[in-house]
């Protein structure tokens, strides 16, 4: 469960720890270093991820139950800022990535990349290995893109657990990603897992991230949109009015939404 010591901000009945990219990359490298047979949980999503939980109370709970949550986009952290939470900013997957990278690269730690295609992993490789050498690959995989069988599924757990990785990092996208990673906890032996969607792209340079003034100007969808128009013409035009919509009602005290579903009152 999710430690609740550490600062945090509920939206739509989600909770989402407001942590800078610094602390959360030491969070994980504790994770990551805590071989007790327990797989620790790591959601890395903005208002995307909020609203699929909204509207999914399975989601709800899984995204609720994992051991750190941290806002991807600039919309939690706008939230956060309007409540009176200070010095609050975003912990985008690939900013977490590196941090964490060149921590673990000092350490000796090693991860295994589970996700997008096999371009995209090799050239992810290519690049770890040139800027982290102390950060070992112990493993890279893209599975089919279909649904998997329980069969496959487990198959591939015991392949990222005889890898003696101390990081799995997912690249299938929200909820994919995270949904995988609750379905395998009791059976995944590596320490930490995390889910950072496009990340792998950023990473690997085959896909351009926008600039930080934009990111953090909270503009990133609108960079996205005008690069990916098919893939979130849906997530930018529909589902962000319907999620502004919903949060201005729950901070103008209008409704209600509880941690363990979601639900609303």
């Amino acid at each position: 469960m999710k430690d609740t010591n550490l600062p945090s901000v509920s939206i739509l009945g989600s909770r989402v720890h407001l942590l800078s990219v610094a602390a959360a990359a030491d969070r994980c490298i504790e994770f990551a270093r805590c071989r007790n047979g327990r797989c620790r949980q790591v959601i890395v999503t903005g208002f995307h991820g909020l609203w699929e939980a909204h509207k999914n109370p399975h989601l709800h709970r899984v995204l609720n139950a994992a051991d750190l949550w941290v806002p991807d986009g600039i919309a939690p952290v706008w939230i956060a800022r309007l409540r009176g939470h200070r010095n609050v900013a975003r912990v985008p997957g690939a900013e977490l990535m590196d941090a964490f990278f060149t921590r673990a690269d000092k350490a000796g730690l090693a991860s295994y990349f589970y996700g997008d295609n096999e371009p995209t992993l090799a050239a992810l490789r290519a690049a770890l290995e040139k800027k982290y050498p102390g950060h070992r690959v112990a493993g890279t995989f893209s599975p089919p893109f279909r649904p998997l069988t329980d069969a496959e599924e487990a198959e591939h757990v015991q392949m990222i657990n005889d890898s003696g990785a101390d990081a799995l990092w997912l690249g299938l996208g929200l909820p994919k990603q995270d949904l995988w990673i609750a379905r395998n906890l009791h059976r995944l032996r590596v320490p930490l897992a995390v889910g950072v969607g496009a990340a792998f792209r950023f990473l690997a340079g085959t896909v351009k991230r926008s600039p930080a003034l934009i990111g953090n100007l909270g503009l990133e969808w609108l960079w996205r949109l005008a690069h990916e128009p098919r893939k979130c013409w849906r997530r930018c035009c529909v589902d962000g009015p319907g999620f502004v919509w919903c949060v201005s009602l729950e901070m103008t005290g209008i409704k209600r939404y509880h941690q363990d579903s979601g639900r609303q009152t």
